[in-house]
């Protein structure tokens, strides 16, 4: 972890509106992350974690306040300047790994490393996640965290200054979630990926450097960690 700033909230809000009900997702968000760093975001549901990771990946759009990536404001950004920043810079992990069925792992992550600007071999980034001798396997073949380390694999492969993972181990058991856990700290350590990882599991967050707890739309509490714990001490 350095003490660059890569992203820089300033009083950020989003507001949603059904009919007449406003739903009020942040409320003044103001938050600094750091190059290589590991946070993890904890909180109950509705509490502004997903709608904070989908600003800073350029998913969506700001109500109101400022974010910036590095020098880059986001918040002044429109749809196809986000698109080019989403492509050049953001790596996504969701819950559902969203892999093609009728193509290998090694045929998956090349999809992404097709369009990338300096990519690196489907069967490196594969490797990294610990996956090369699976390479000619299609998702169906897969277990689920292997497939949720082929979708890690994909996201990485273009090599991201930023991996941002929301519920990366939602759907998966405790020990097959410890690994997927291990591949995001491993790739942060040896690529220093800052890496962002949404969780409802409280025994995560002893792998991060920082952990920020939501409620209502605002960040209530940091938590510093001194050390990091390896994924493998986990268990939950």
């Amino acid at each position: 972890m350095t003490d660059q700033k890569i992203f820089s909230a300033q009083g950020l809000t989003k507001v949603y509106t059904a009919g007449e009900v406003q739903v009020h997702a942040l409320r003044g968000l103001d938050l600094d992350v750091y190059a290589g760093e590991v946070v993890v975001l904890l909180g109950p549901s509705g509490s502004g974690k997903s709608t904070l990771l989908n600003i800073m990946g350029g998913l969506d759009h700001a109500s109101g306040g400022r974010l910036f990536f590095k020098d880059l404001e986001l918040t002044a950004l429109d749809d196809r300047a986000l698109t080019a920043y989403r492509r050049q810079h953001v790596g996504f992990v969701f819950q559902f790994y969203n892999l093609v069925p009728s193509l290998t792992a090694y045929e998956n992550v090349a999809l992404v490393t097709e369009i990338a600007e300096r990519p690196m071999r489907p069967d490196e980034a594969l490797a990294l996640v610990g996956l090369e001798a699976r390479m000619d396997h299609f998702p169906a073949q897969l277990s689920g965290g292997e497939q949720q380390r082929v979708a890690i694999a994909r996201a990485i492969a273009k090599r991201p200054e930023v991996l941002l993972c929301d519920e990366p181990t939602g759907a998966l058991d405790s020990r097959t979630g410890v690994r997927v856990i291990e591949a995001l700290t491993g790739i942060n350590t040896q690529l220093g990926t800052t890496t962002l990882i949404i969780t409802h599991n409280a025994t995560i967050r002893d792998v991060a450097d920082r952990v920020l707890y939501f409620a209502d739309g605002r960040i209530s509490r940091i938590q510093k960690n001194e050390t990091r714990r390896a994924a493998a001490e986990l268990a939950w």
